[in-house]
């Protein structure tokens, strides 16, 4: 579409104060896409392994900028697996806050904002990370650690905080 921002520049949050997140990996999936904003579209940027898949739908804030130097990656609580380069409109109900980096290097920052689909039904009452079933997130957090093994990066960790520490944390990413 003419005119039309790139991905990366959408305005991230809505008219009604939600938050947009493009997907580029969908639950199930064992396909991680990245969007290239010089082409406008995703390129194929690795396979996981064979029984390994992405446990949630996981994309990124467009408008934003990390530690890292991409924008912030989110976690998208939906209803079904949504596809790659969708914008879905979400709440954001915390963060998973981590560093990750190769072996022996210094860390970066490069959380994992949680958010849930403002349209779903399943996960409409989960307001704040405490919300979300301890045993999912430490399946969640495993699932990072276990997928940045796989590519020779360390993912530590930090902690978790709730809906508030998350939009303090966007707004510090926020570009443009």
């Amino acid at each position: 579409m003419a005119g039309a921002p790139a991905l990366d520049r959408l305005p991230l949050v809505t008219d009604d104060a939600a938050v947009r997140v493009v997907v580029e990996a969908n639950a199930g999936s064992r396909n991680k896409l990245k969007y290239l904003p010089e082409i406008g579209g995703f390129e194929l940027h690795h396979v996981l392994p064979l029984g390994t898949s992405f446990p949630y739908d996981f994309g990124f804030l467009p408008s934003t900028l990390g530690e890292d130097g991409d924008a912030l990656d989110a976690v998208v609580f939906a209803d079904e697996p949504v596809p790659p380069g969708t914008i879905v409109a979400c709440r954001l109900i915390g963060v998973i806050e981590a560093e990750q980096g190769q072996p022996g290097e210094a860390k970066k920052r490069n959380d994992r904002f949680l958010a849930v689909a403002r349209l779903s039904h399943l996960y409409r009452h989960w307001h704040n990370v405490g919300d979300v079933p301890a045993k999912a997130l430490d399946e969640l957090e495993a699932f990072f650690v276990s997928y940045n093994a796989q590519r020779g990066t360390e993912f530590k960790v930090l902690g978790r905080a709730g809906a508030a520490r998350a939009t303090e944390l966007v707004t510090q990413g926020r570009r443009g």
